[in-house]
């Protein structure tokens, strides 16, 4: 144990001698941390359903990136009052993951009583029901099932969870037009098919 210390205090002088004499160098031996490794061991173990689709914007393994890393996640419904929707995703995991979830936002704004119009999603397993043994497939899956199962009991859009417990026939004609681009209650939507 003792000589493993010894080795990390080398590494940690050397760092700091290659920063002081060249401050390139840093980029180049940044260590990268759990958080980065499990991300990184999260996407290579995915396992996408065909209406899902990811792109990694900053990569959890490129040390020279101070960013944190950063997915982009298209979700395309293939069912449901979704359908041939395509909804943008942001996911952004800092270096407290899988302690603490991901921020997850809609980059699209929608109709939807689970996302609100400034992109905020309301899933459980995002905020209370976090837990470190969920990954990244879980996440992608809570998402595809939004869209699937809207959930009018825990609204982040109160209006849209009100129309969807109501009538239903409404909540689909207005989901059907603004996911064309129309507007909704002085509300513009974008257009998503």
């Amino acid at each position: 144990m003792l000589k493993l210390r010894q080795l990390q205090e080398q590494k940690k002088r050397e760092l700091h001698l290659k920063t002081a004499t060249d401050g390139r160098a840093i980029s180049a031996t940044r260590q990268i941390s759990a958080a980065r490794i499990r991300l990184q061991r999260d996407i290579d173990d995915l396992e996408l359903p065909p209406t899902v689709s990811l792109t990694i914007c900053i990569s959890p393994t490129d040390p020279s990136s101070l960013d944190n890393p950063l997915l982009d996640v298209i979700i395309s419904p293939d069912e449901g009052y979704y359908k041939n929707g395509h909804f943008r995703f942001s996911l952004e995991f800092n270096d407290n993951y899988p302690m603490e979830p991901p921020k997850v936002v809609c980059r699209n704004r929608i109709y939807h009583p689970n996302i609100d119009v400034q992109g905020k999603v309301c899933l459980n397993i995002l905020r209370e029901d976090w837990s470190p043994a969920l990954d990244l497939q879980s996440i992608i899956v809570g998402l595809l099932f939004l869209f699937l199962e809207p959930n009018a009991k825990d609204p982040l859009n109160t209006d849209a969870a009100a129309v969807f417990s109501k009538d239903s026939n409404a909540f689909a004609k207005f989901v059907r037009k603004t996911m064309e681009g129309y507007s909704l209650n002085s509300v513009s939507y974008d257009y998503v098919l």
